[in-house]
């Protein structure tokens, strides 16, 4: 679950505007392109835009294959979109509404075979689901199929269904289970499987076969042309990843093949002759604006905006374990450009969101605004009100990976001129970026055009908005749940109760050594050893069920399925064993205040450990490492 930076870090340029020749185009490109491969150990990429109802620029950078060294081809190389996959579920939803077989405000369960609950009193619609306000918590169990090899759609949407933590039509939370929902939407009412439909609807209408496809595993007559995915182009190549929800991010398509989507978008939904919506479709979905707040990017039906550069910017990101792409769309400028590495690389920033950034400024630059003033304006709140933890909206509550939302919460940090740094948005250098207020609520970067927009909910809670705002937002952490507090009531529990142990075994070899005898009654030394045995059991359980989550995660993201339930019921029942040993401690404490001949900093550390025990169960509590469910 990462977080959302602001916009892209980089400065607004004062070069007037220069005109995009091919020439000019590939010149530039090649340039940056070629530093960050080399700089980021990358292997390869593919960069195609299209400008004018042409191809501008189609071109392959550094290899598909390092092992054998085969080069990037921009028409044959086949990258994993991710989540840009998703504009073309959102393209199929939108071709059955102008057939009115779909209605974007009817209750999705109108459309399915099962049903999705309504426990925040409303219906789930599929404009909630095309805009992330489905009120979904993020899920990722049973997402991938990594170790099955192949993907079951139906199985996945019915057996996963996550619970809702807004109210839908509320708060953004970007969901792949959403997507996916909606993929199989169009799957039942089309009457065929949802790949077989984007085939047919989609790539066939725009000539995008055979250089795209959602079907896993890949036919045999694409498989040689994929690209392996790297996490750095110095290691080895990872697996074709299998995604189960594959609506949401599954497609594998060459340079080429995603030039003609974008030529489509941009020429209202016909390319050569062939159409793939109406005119008025297309403006409906790049139009129809939902945002939390009118001063903060929203999205669009699917497609997600960005300003930059006094342009208004429609497109989608997409990220798997190894590639990692972004399609965005000027429809003003009818301007496409479309980016994707085959591996993640040791950046700091996004690369991608580092060309995009370089290729607006150089060919579509904005005037440098007036200086951002230092001292806070009288007008909205001030940076040390708006500092602290925020956790983001898309997250998990009441499930195991509610974990992550406590280790990926970014820290707005008030500086003593008045202005304020978030520790998680970092500029090319790897430091934080300054934002300055400008009144209202709002900061703006120093050296940029990122801006935040705090806003107070009428739950009185304190809300962060940043550049991606349409598709999550960031709400203040309650304070039981800040990190700063659980890790460090976690690291000094873990402390106290590892130290204990340390000292008990230090001890009785001593004794043992010397011969000593320790001299407390028989009751007190078996309820000691007790006490002591259930505090290895406590720190067993918080410790295996953290580390089975995250090294299934660390692993990879597609592995965490119910394979692993068996090894997470196992550590539940460690921890029902680990209550239990917690009332032999609680009487252990007890004898020691009320019968004890020891000392008053025997009885006071015994205490401690009763409290750092007890914190660590409230920590597996909270974390729902108790959920019989195993939700993920």
């Amino acid at each position: 679950m990462p977080v959302s930076p602001p916009e892209n870090p980089i400065a607004v340029p004062d070069a007037p505007e220069r005109p995009m020749t091919p020439e000019d185009v590939e010149a530039f490109l090649d340039g940056l392109m070629q530093v960050q491969i080399e700089a980021n150990d990358i292997a390869g990429a593919v960069v195609t835009i299209v400008k004018d109802g042409r191809v501008l620029l189609a071109k392959g950078y550094g290899f598909s294959d390092v092992a054998s060294r085969t080069p990037v081809s921009p028409s044959q190389t086949l990258f994993r979109t991710g989540s840009v996959t998703k504009l073309f579920t959102w393209t199929a939803v939108m071709q059955l509404v102008e057939q009115d077989k779909l209605d974007l405000d009817a209750d999705v369960n109108r459309y399915l075979d099962f049903t999705i609950p309504q426990t925040q009193g409303v219906a789930v619609t599929l404009r909630h689901l095309m805009t992330h306000r489905g009120g979904f918590q993020e899920t990722l169990k049973n997402l991938g199929a990594q170790r099955r090899g192949s993907v079951d759609l139906a199985a996945y949407v019915r057996g996963n269904i996550p619970d809702q933590i807004y109210r839908p039509g509320t708060t953004p939370s970007y969901s792949n289970y959403g997507a996916a929902l909606a993929g199989y939407v169009v799957e039942r009412v089309a009457g065929v499987p949802f790949d077989q439909y984007v085939e047919d609807h989609i790539f066939r209408p725009l000539g995008m076969e055979p250089d795209a496809t959602l079907r896993t595993p890949l036919p045999k007559a694409l498989a040689g042309r994929m690209s392996e995915g790297y996490a750095t182009a110095s290691g080895k190549p990872g697996d074709f990843e299998v995604v189960n929800g594959y609506p949401a991010g599954s497609q594998s398509a060459s340079g080429i093949a995603m030039t003609r989507f974008m030529l489509a978008f941009l020429n209202k939904g016909e390319l050569g002759g062939k159409r793939i919506l109406k005119d008025a479709t297309v403006s409906r979905m790049l139009d129809t604006v939902t945002a939390y707040d009118p001063r903060q990017n929203g999205i669009a039906l699917g497609f997600v905006e960005e300003v930059r550069n006094g342009l208004r910017i429609l497109g989608h990101g997409g990220d798997t374990v190894y590639f990692h792409s972004l399609l965005n769309l000027v429809p003003e400028r009818k301007f496409g450009f479309f980016i994707s590495y085959n591996s993640t690389g040791n950046g700091v920033v996004p690369l991608r969101n580092v060309v995009w950034g370089q290729l607006l400024d150089r060919y579509f630059p904005a005037e440098r605004p007036d200086g951002v003033r230092s001292k806070a304006p009288a007008s909205g709140p001030t940076a040390s009100e708006v500092a602290g933890r925020y956790v983001s909206s898309r997250r998990a509550e009441t499930s195991l990976l509610r974990l992550l939302s406590v280790l990926q919460q970014p820290r707005a940090i008030a500086q003593p001129d008045g202005s304020l740094i978030v520790d998680a948005f970092v500029g090319l250098n790897g430091s934080p970026r300054m934002f300055m207020p400008v009144g209202d609520g709002v900061f703006r970067e120093k050296q940029g055009q990122a801006r935040l927009v705090f806003v107070r909910g009428e739950d009185g809670v304190m809300r962060m908005l940043t550049g991606s705002s349409g598709i999550a937002i960031f709400e203040r952490s309650p304070p039981l749940l800040d990190a700063g507090l659980v890790m460090a009531g976690l690291g000094l529990s873990f402390l106290f109760v590892v130290g204990n142990l340390v000292v008990l075994g230090a001890s009785f070899l001593i004794r043992r050594h010397y011969d000593v005898a320790l001299g407390w009654p028989r009751h007190e030394m078996i309820l000691q050893g007790a006490s002591t045995l259930a505090g290895v059991v406590v720190l067993a359980f918080v410790g295996g069920m953290a580390g089975s989550l995250l090294s299934t995660l660390g692993a990879s993201p597609w592995l965490l399925d119910s394979s692993i339930d068996g090894q997470l019921k196992l550590m539940q029942q460690v921890g029902l064993v680990a209550v239990g040993g917690m009332l032999i401690v609680a009487v252990h404490v007890g004898n020691l205040w009320l019968n004890s001949s020891r000392g008053l900093a025997g009885r006071l550390k015994e205490t401690l450990i009763l409290a750092s025990l007890a914190w660590l169960l409230w920590f597996a509590w909270m974390m729902n490492f108790f959920d019989p469910a195993l939700k993920a």
